[in-house]
């Protein structure tokens, strides 16, 4: 459950954020209840993954595992070492704004 109050404070920050994007992980009833129960106003999409022995881009799929993969190129971000939540979201906050650094020191070359 404190999963979803970090939930409720992140769209509490940014309240242009509507939507949800998961995978099938998610789509479970307990989830979806804690969800609406913390953001109301948010719509959850669940993006499933292709069955088929192929690769298939799916629409918002991409987006997630591109970013997962970003972070674990983080050495501290690739097992899971902090003993404290706060302190592995402090990992991957860090993480996050060197991805974002990075990126905007690249553009404006």
């Amino acid at each position: 459950m404190a999963a979803c109050c970090s939930w409720g404070a992140l769209f509490g920050l940014y309240p242009f954020l509507l939507k949800l994007c998961a995978d099938s992980g998610y789509q479970g009833p307990k989830f979806q209840a804690g969800l609406r129960a913390v953001c109301g106003q948010v719509n959850l999409e669940i993006v499933k993954r292709s069955d088929l022995h192929k690769v298939v881009v799916l629409p918002k799929r991409w987006i997630v595992e591109r970013t997962i993969g970003w972070l674990n190129r983080c050495r501290r971000l690739a097992k899971d070492w902090e003993c404290l939540n706060r302190s592995a979201l402090a990992f991957l906050r860090w993480a996050s704004v060197r991805i974002m650094l990075r990126r905007l020191c690249q553009a404006s070359k």
